[in-house]
């Protein structure tokens, strides 16, 4: 079993980055981002050792850096890159865990015949799904959930970005039969302090152990 977990969103613009800087903070994990799409601002792995507090040492480089921001399989088309998929390969932490963050939602193309849930199942590795309590979070979330379970890629539960929703909550995990992780709220103003003081509060490390 690889150290490595993976976090997964049930759709784009959810908080998947400001979670992995949270959760690579919690179990003094390193971080990879493998495949980013958009170069202008700063880039994923750049906001997780921000908000985080990653030296350098503990962000893994990307594999791919596109410059065009779209889905990674049309970004590296505009760019003529062709992503090879046998190459993205969990790197070798040394025994340290390591958070894999991934982009956008699980059925994203990395190219014209792979998706990127299908690297996850290849990878073996379990699988944070991150969903946002906003309206139509029950449908993507459960989509999300049976995709996995169809590939048999471990779930190790979900955990909600956004704010209190008891009821969408409730009938994701009672329906989807998923463990609850925690809820992360929006914070503002979001910095290390901010987010490592609501990661304490909301989840524990303990439920992330495969």
């Amino acid at each position: 079993m690889s150290p490595g977990i993976v976090v997964a969103g049930t759709d784009t613009e959810i908080g998947k980055t400001v979670f992995a800087a949270g959760l690579a903070d919690l179990l003094g994990a390193n971080y990879w981002k493998p495949i980013q799409a958009g170069l202008e601002g700063e880039t994923d792995s750049r906001i997780v050792a921000r908000l985080g507090g990653l030296s350098d040492d503990r962000i893994v480089p990307e594999r791919y850096r596109l410059r065009t921001p779209a889905s990674p399989h049309h970004a590296a088309e505009i760019d003529g890159v062709r992503i090879a998929v046998d190459a993205l390969d969990v790197p070798d932490t040394g025994g340290r865990a390591l958070v894999i963050e991934g982009s956008g939602g699980l059925l994203v193309p990395l190219n014209r015949t792979t998706l990127y849930i299908d690297v996850f199942a290849r990878w073996r590795c379990p699988v944070v799904l991150c969903a946002r309590t906003a309206l139509g979070t029950i449908n993507h979330s459960l989509l999300s959930i049976e995709a996995l379970r169809h590939r048999n890629i471990e779930l190790l539960g979900i955990a909600f970005v956004g704010e209190s929703h008891p009821e969408s909550e409730r009938v994701i995990c009672e329906i989807g039969r998923v463990r609850r992780l925690g809820r992360l709220p929006r914070l503002s103003p979001l910095t290390a302090s901010t987010l490592r003081a609501a990661f304490e509060a909301a989840f524990k490390s303990a439920d992330f152990a495969p």
